[in-house]
């Protein structure tokens, strides 16, 4: 069952092969791409291709990403594996993976997070806006074998979120951390569930830096 087969992927910005780099922007829950798309404005880098997947009913998977896995499933397979066919095609453009940016906020930031780390391979970025890595406490996620190589991670939320506990975020810098990514991670004191300046910022020094790659 693939809940989320065949649901719209906007494109916004430039075209994809003449870009600056690719950022595939994942929403978060109760959501739809329209609502993470107006980050462009904020970013302000229209020179890279944005592409933003749909969630079927508007959630990727059911439960909160502290469940256990299989209690999310079939939706976190098939949103898992809609951001890796958006991620195929953009390479089978000639878009190596270190021009691409994967970009969540929320249920869609512990998505990318997610799939960043059950495919590794050396992206352009992870940006996960209020959200982490998904597992139930107490998961150690020792099965994850990978380098990435100083890929950039930047982890920013408030260290009161009602949805994501500031323990999870610092569970992700370290599981990041180990596996050799070049991680920074803010907590916001008394931020609420948001974006803030700050964040925007860190995303566009990641951004800047994929631009500036050969």
């Amino acid at each position: 069952m693939e809940p989320h087969a065949n649901q719209p992927i906007v494109h916004a910005g430039a075209p994809i092969e003449h870009a600056d780099g690719v950022m595939i922007m994942v929403h978060g829950r109760n959501a739809a791409p329209e609502k993470i798309l107006p980050l462009r404005d904020r970013i302000d880098r229209p020179g890279f291709a944005c592409l933003a997947p749909t969630a079927a009913g508007g959630a990727w998977y059911p439960f909160s990403f502290l469940k256990p896995r299989e209690e999310n499933e079939p939706g976190l397979s098939s949103a898992l594996g809609v951001i890796e066919s958006i991620v195929t095609d953009v390479m089978a453009r000639g878009i190596p993976s270190h021009k691409i940016a994967l970009l969540g906020f929320s249920q869609g930031a512990c998505l990318a997070s997610e799939f960043v780390l059950r495919h590794p391979r050396r992206y352009g970025g992870l940006l996960a806006l209020s959200g982490g890595v998904l597992g139930p406490p107490g998961t150690a996620w020792d099965d994850v074998m990978a380098s990435f190589d100083g890929m950039p991670v930047f982890l920013g939320c408030s260290d009161i979120d009602g949805h994501v506990p500031k323990e999870r975020v610092i569970e992700s810098e370290a599981v990041f951390t180990r596996l050799g990514a070049r991680v920074r991670r803010t907590l916001y004191p008394g931020m609420g569930h948001l974006v803030n300046d700050d964040e925007i910022a860190e995303v566009q020094a990641v951004l800047d830096g994929i631009a500036a790659a050969q």
